[in-house]
């Protein structure tokens, strides 16, 4: 039995991938036996910020070579419960997985034995990152206090609870051309809002709407407001919660604010996490505190969902 916590952001640059490997190296200091995972298979680069070198096969050699196991990836770090499994840029078509290929990697880290498996996902709102994020109901979401982070966040978000609700269908399903349309037609400011989408669901069939207002009421992101230049920036990622509350009808809670720090740049450089060599700077504080809330949070089940079938819209339409 392990704990799954996605990892991801609406767009690159908000220190996603840094906060995952200080996270988990916090999380495993605390005495938790961690699994990082780098799922960010366009852009693997986990390991530089865990300090590890590109030597070891990854998630490419998973897919795409028969009789190879996840387990057998497992990197031990140099921290104590610490553990990794690299991603794969190198080998050609990781990042576009089929659909078939993405289901067969995440049975396998669901049945992942740590404490906590950790997955590192890209940023954007592809199929494939929409559908990792999906393992869990409270998957984590970072973002920085600036208007362009902020409207990504909610794309994500939006996107994200668009596609659990088209997946909890089955294909073909009165209810999945319903959401289609419904997505398609959808005006920003308007009181067409998710809530009311399972209200449409109603009509077709009121076990349908219940189940999508289920959904979206077990659906319960955590999120981390990164390098902000000021206690004011937390104001800004107030705005996130009302626009997800208002236009979405989910619910969010903020696990943890970490202000800029100059450190963060050149812990890079060095190969070697700041938690480790400054673990009383602001920065390694803020992330102590996160993992700690993390800790006190029950997770619930990831959502039931069907098959996806055929994609019937590109999520970016969308966002």
């Amino acid at each position: 039995m392990n704990t799954i916590i996605p990892i991801a952001s609406g767009k690159g640059g908000v220190g996603k991938t840094i906060f995952t490997a200080n996270l988990g190296i916090t999380l495993a200091k605390m005495g938790k036996t961690v699994i990082a995972i780098d799922l960010d298979l366009g852009s693997s680069n986990l390991h530089t910020c865990l300090g590890i070198k590109n030597q070891h096969p990854g998630i490419g050699n998973f897919i795409y070579k028969k009789g190879i196991s996840l387990e057998s990836l497992i990197v031990k770090t140099d921290i104590d419960h610490l553990y990794f499994i690299p991603g794969d840029s190198l080998i050609p078509g990781t990042a576009n997985l089929q659909y078939f290929i993405k289901m067969k990697l995440i049975k396998a880290i669901q049945n992942l034995v740590a404490d906590y498996v950790l997955i590192d996902l890209g940023a954007g709102t592809s199929y494939n990152i929409i559908d990792f994020f999906l393992m869990s109901k409270t998957g984590l979401i970072v973002t920085t206090p600036e208007t362009t982070s902020i409207l990504s966040a909610y794309a994500f978000l939006k996107t994200t609870v668009f596609r659990m609700l088209f997946r909890s269908f089955p294909h073909k399903s009165k209810e999945r051309e319903l959401i289609h349309n419904f997505l398609t037609e959808r005006i920003e400011g308007t009181d067409n809002s998710f809530l009311r989408l399972t209200k449409l669901l109603n009509n077709i069939n009121p076990k349908s709407g219940a189940y999508g207002l289920e959904q979206i009421s077990d659906f319960y992101p955590r999120i981390v407001l990164n390098i902000g230049r000021n206690k004011e920036a937390i104001s800004l990622g107030s705005r996130l919660r009302q626009i997800c509350k208002k236009n979405i009808g989910i619910n969010m809670e903020y696990v943890g604010f970490i202000e800029y720090t100059e450190q963060v740049s050149a812990s890079i450089i060095n190969r070697t996490a700041l938690v480790i060599t400054s673990p009383n700077s602001q920065f390694a504080r803020a992330v102590k505190q996160i993992a700690a809330n993390l800790i006190k949070i029950t997770y619930v089940d990831k959502p039931v969902l069907f098959e996806s079938g055929e994609d019937l819209v590109n999520l970016d339409n969308f966002v």
